[in-house]
């Protein structure tokens, strides 16, 4: 297997904004189904780094990384913190409408779904209508927990009196587009409500979750929502069958919010031997 992989990175239009899209080529010229890779609230095509490449690399599978409207450098939300501001459902409007379109424009059927965050229950929410391989989930929510909020309100101390804005900036054309709009809905009162654990309850496809047991912004009390998952380690999920491995979850030890980067060699081979065994 090469080492590394050639991208390419384009804007496609949907529903009449410009998104940021990079598409990795399959490794071996492979036909199984492509990885969809959904980012955090404040995340982008950029802040994944690597990971999509080399992960792609692991399993064997092309792979389709995409900034929503206002990350990276996807088209801006006009007057964000005004008109614009998002509303409680927009993970819903994501995975129920933007994310459909655009799988139907890239000729994509059936996909692995690899979200991270917000991009974890906008990948769980479009399993619950859609038809897809598999749905893998790393620090999703599923509800609005006491330790989101107040993680997110120190974030916005962060962006205004500290530095946060200025790494932000590396990622995103707007930064204060991306920061506001997550961090705005996050933090309103109409937002507290907020909870996919009926939807979750329609998930038939295979289901990985991923957490860290430090993670500052969600509890394992977000995994007990899922209901029927089993906890399973790392190296069992390399030799357990696959009738065991259907709806999992790996608990990581030393791992905050992101275990793609706290624990990134763990999280690629977890995900390469549970894809081998369905």
């Amino acid at each position: 297997m090469p080492a590394s992989v050639a991208t390419k990175l384009e804007k496609v239009r949907v529903f009449g904004v410009n998104l940021e899209v990079l598409r990795i080529p399959a490794p071996d010229a492979s036909n199984l189904s492509p990885i969809v890779f959904l980012h955090e609230g404040l995340g982008s095509v950029a802040m994944w780094r690597d990971f999509p490449q080399q992960l792609c690399l692991a399993t064997g599978r092309a792979g389709l990384v995409y900034s929503r409207r206002g990350y990276g450098h996807s088209d801006s939300v006009p007057d964000v913190r005004g008109a614009g501001r998002l509303e409680p459902d927009y993970m819903h409007h994501e995975a129920w409408k933007v994310l459909p379109e655009l799988l139907r424009i890239e000729g994509i059927t059936r996909p692995v779904l690899l979200g991270h965050s917000d991009g974890g229950t906008i990948a769980l929410l479009h399993a619950s209508r859609f038809d897809v391989e598999a749905c893998i989930v790393m620090a999703p929510h599923l509800f609005v927990e006491d330790i989101s909020i107040s993680a997110i309100t120190q974030a916005r101390v962060a962006y205004e009196q500290g530095d946060l804005r200025q790494r932000l900036s590396r990622y995103h054309a707007d930064v204060d587009n991306a920061f506001w709009q997550w961090n705005d809905i996050w933090l309103s009162s109409e937002f507290r409500s907020f909870n996919i654990e009926a939807d979750c309850k329609q998930i038939t496809c295979p289901l990985l979750a991923i957490q860290g047991h430090d993670d500052p912004y969600g509890t394992m009390a977000q995994m007990d929502a899922l209901g029927g998952v089993e906890c399973v380690s790392s190296s069992q999920i390399g030799t357990l069958p696959a009738s065991s491995l259907r709806k999992v979850l790996l608990k990581l030890e030393q791992c905050g919010h992101s275990p793609h980067k706290d624990q990134r060699g763990a999280v690629i081979d977890s995900v390469k031997n549970w894809l081998s065994a369905q």
